[in-house]
């Protein structure tokens, strides 16, 4: 288990970043190519652990991939075209994105397959996209609903009605992929969630219907429609920007210009969280890039931050972020307090507990709940102890959180399992140290 050590807050930068690919993109990409009958390619594919797991998932299927740095070509089998064969087992990684929508690709396979992951993903709750896919005509056994699951499809998949209620776009991508290949038509009830699968079925003008109501979406699709090549640049993750928008208003006198970022408005609420705050981000070069928003971000450090009673109604926007907006409620001037969180803890390690257990290491007050913690800021917050993070289930946001937290406040860290950036972004570390960060 590989160690880094932090010793000293990062000086003030001025610099110009670009960063890689979006997750989510990147496998929805890889997953629906799969599906067309033709040849995808794609640019700035995110070649982390998780993508390269679905890659490697998909070859065992049947596909025939090329991969030459951050250019990806898939040669797609079709819609049922996989291969089956017997005996086989595919390993999601870390990846809930890859582990729960490959499932839904799965429900016409005719032969039993095992689906299982690492420690951490083993841990995750799979019943939520088992329920919904047996109603298609699959058939499952798992642990309790966990990792390893084993599938065996239908011949005969038939569409289904559908109501997703904890805002997970993950079930809802997996049902959608599924109705892919049935005769009729899905329907899903989806309480509002991250929609970049929605986006690349209209992209690819398949038969989908989004009626937006105030508290969810009624989604609607007919399948068995042949799917266009999808050639695709993948945007840059706003998960990833979040690290260096918030190590970049928590400096003194920093700027950052990130280019080409995903701001879809279901993946942004950081920025408007972090606005609320006081935060100054601007948005330049705005464009439409095949139904997703992109632009170029111009992060300034921020003097005062504001103390926030955060809307439940950006949880669902700003889930991967909220380890990082804690931080930046740390330093705020007064109380700030987050609700509905309980999914936090349904993620790779249980966050919401990671993220008040970060903030009592640094020093900070905070209490904390099942579902909420209320963090008692501190402006003029200094550490000068020793801080030890480990015992996260190889958490890449645990780690990467942990990282810009001792760059912005100072002291003696020891953060354990360096590999974990691996997951989602393998190159974080190198940007960190463009930017003039310290690390042994």
């Amino acid at each position: 288990m590989r160690v880094i050590k932090i010793k000293n807050k990062i000086k003030k930068f001025n610099k110009v970043l670009s960063i890689e690919g979006d997750k989510s993109l990147s496998i929805r990409w890889a997953l629906i190519a799969s599906q067309s009958e033709y040849k995808s390619k794609s640019i700035n594919l995110l070649l982390s652990q998780d993508v390269i797991n679905t890659l490697k998932c998909l070859r065992k299927l049947g596909v025939k991939i090329k991969i030459r740095k951050n250019f990806c070509e898939i040669n797609g089998v079709g819609l049922n075209g996989f291969k089956y064969k017997k005996n086989l087992i595919l390993d999601a990684g870390n990846s809930g994105t890859l582990g729960r929508l490959i499932l839904g690709l799965l429900t016409h396979s005719n032969k039993t397959i095992k689906l299982k992951g690492d420690q951490s993903l083993s841990k995750r709750d799979f019943l939520r996209i088992i329920k919904p896919l047996k109603k298609f005509g699959a058939e499952f056994k798992s642990n309790f609903g966990k990792l390893p699951i084993t599938i065996k499809g239908t011949s005969d998949p038939h569409p289904i009605v559908f109501n997703e209620t904890r805002g997970s776009a993950q079930v809802k991508s997996s049902v959608m992929l599924a109705a892919l290949n049935t005769n009729g038509e899905t329907i899903i009830k989806s309480k509002k969630s991250r929609n970049h699968s929605e986006l690349l079925f209209k992209h690819l003008k398949l038969p989908i219907k989004v009626l937006k109501k105030r508290d969810y979406d009624l989604i609607k699709i007919k399948g068995k429609k042949k799917i266009p090549a999808l050639n695709y640049k993948i945007p840059s993750d706003i998960s990833s920007c979040a690290f260096f928008i918030v190590l970049t208003i928590l400096s003194k006198n920093s700027k950052l210009i990130i280019r080409n970022v995903n701001i879809n408005p279901s993946r942004v609420g950081i920025l408007y969280i972090l606005s609320m705050m006081g935060a100054k981000i601007q948005k330049i070069n705005l464009r439409n890039y095949k139904g997703e928003k992109i632009a170029d971000l111009i992060i300034k450090s921020t003097n005062r931050i504001k103390p926030i009673n955060c809307p439940s109604k950006l949880n669902s926007s700003a889930i991967d972020e909220f380890l990082l907006i804690f931080l930046v409620a740390a330093k705020a001037k007064g109380i700030s307090y987050f609700k509905n969180l309980s999914e936090l803890n349904e993620k790779e390690s249980p966050r919401l507990k990671w993220g008040s257990k970060i903030l009592n290491k640094m020093g900070v007050k905070n209490v904390l709940t099942d579902k909420s913690i209320k963090i008692y800021g501190n402006p003029n917050l200094e550490i000068k102890n020793k801080i030890v993070i480990k015992n996260f289930l190889k958490d890449h946001r645990v780690f990467m959180t942990s990282t810009i937290a001792a760059l912005i406040f100072g002291g003696n860290w020891s953060i354990a399992n360096k590999d974990a950036i691996n997951t989602s972004f393998p190159t974080f570390l190198k940007k960190i140290k463009y930017l003039g960060g310290k690390i042994h």
